[in-house]
């Protein structure tokens, strides 16, 4: 299958990165190569691209996409958390910008065996890094019926979250649930027939909430932001694109914890934390698709790209 993935925010997300043509980019979920096929038409000879991603078919498929440019490429079979690391291997110390596209490509979400969608029949599995053992199947097996409660409730927004962790639990008495259509067929019997009938499938919120819990999405993210603010020379570039709100508010906030100066309580007449801001909040409002992106490529509807500086 080809490694088809609409690129979202595109030109937006690579024209704030501010491109020096010899600069060092990191495309921190290089996915399609969407973001890193135009980053490298902005590099000439003496720059460098650092493409990763968890997924190996991710990386041989964006090697090829991009072996047309002159520029130096690396590619790296790990996640962006591991920021630090992976720059320590490569002998590099900053950085001049870095973008990631937080979520599940299309690709993933299409191919039917990695048991990301709703819409198609397979094993439960949904890891993006194949070389994991935590699959949707244990969560969805295995997970108490307050844990699978909280996940759903939590990171899918769901209002029927106890109501499906329950009907999961008795399903799972029966017969393990071992595919994606066995669990749509649980949820949609979990959710009121009246509250099926409105908004997007049923089972969109909690197949999201098991897919954040098996790749730990939300859990990384903080750290690994301090961390590349650390790896940012001086005026570099850091863009990121959420597709959900919690992802989104992670990332305002850790943007304005690193914004912030002086972080003493106002009745102190004098700083005593000497803290120094460290990032410059470049768009004080999230950048949203256009209404033809979003036309041309419906699931783009719900990125927000947030873009900081390093000072």
């Amino acid at each position: 299958m080809e490694f088809n993935h609409e690129t979202v925010l595109l030109n937006e997300t690579v024209d704030n990165l501010n491109i020096n043509p010899k600069g060092i980019y990191v495309d921190g979920t290089l996915g399609g190569g969407g973001h890193s096929e135009l980053i490298c038409s902005r590099l000439d000879e003496g720059g460098l691209l650092i493409g990763i991603d968890q997924d190996e078919v991710a990386i041989k498929h964006a090697k090829k996409r991009l072996e047309k440019f002159s520029n130096r490429r690396i590619f790296v079979n790990n996640n962006f958390s591991n920021i630090k690391d992976i720059l320590k291997e490569l002998g590099i110390e900053k950085i001049n910008g870095i973008i990631m596209d937080l979520g599940v490509s299309s690709y993933q979400l299409d191919t039917k065996e990695r048991g990301f969608s709703y819409m198609q029949d397979a094993e439960l599995d949904m890891r993006m890094d194949r070389s994991k053992s935590l699959t949707a199947r244990e969560v969805v097996n295995t997970y108490s019926e307050k844990e699978l409660q909280k996940i759903i409730k939590l990171y899918g927004e769901e209002k029927w979250a106890l109501r499906i962790a329950k009907f999961i639990v008795k399903e799972r008495q029966e017969t393990d649930i071992e595919t994606t259509s066995q669990l749509v067929d649980i949820i949609k019997k979990a959710i009121p027939a009246k509250a099926r009938r409105d908004g997007p499938h049923p089972a969109k919120r909690t197949f999201q909430a098991i897919r954040i819990e098996v790749n730990n999405e939300l859990g990384i993210l903080e750290k690994a932001v301090k961390d590349i603010s650390e790896v940012l020379e001086t005026g570099g570039r850091i863009c990121i694109i959420t597709f959900h709100s919690l992802e989104d508010r992670i990332i305002k906030n850790v943007y304005r914890e690193l914004a912030a100066g002086c972080i003493c309580p106002p009745e102190l007449p004098i700083c005593q934390c000497d803290n120094e801001p460290v990032l410059k909040i470049i768009t004080r409002k999230p950048l949203y698709p256009s209404e033809i992106e979003v036309a041309n490529n419906p699931r783009s509807r719900s990125a927000k790209l947030r873009v900081a500086e390093k000072i």
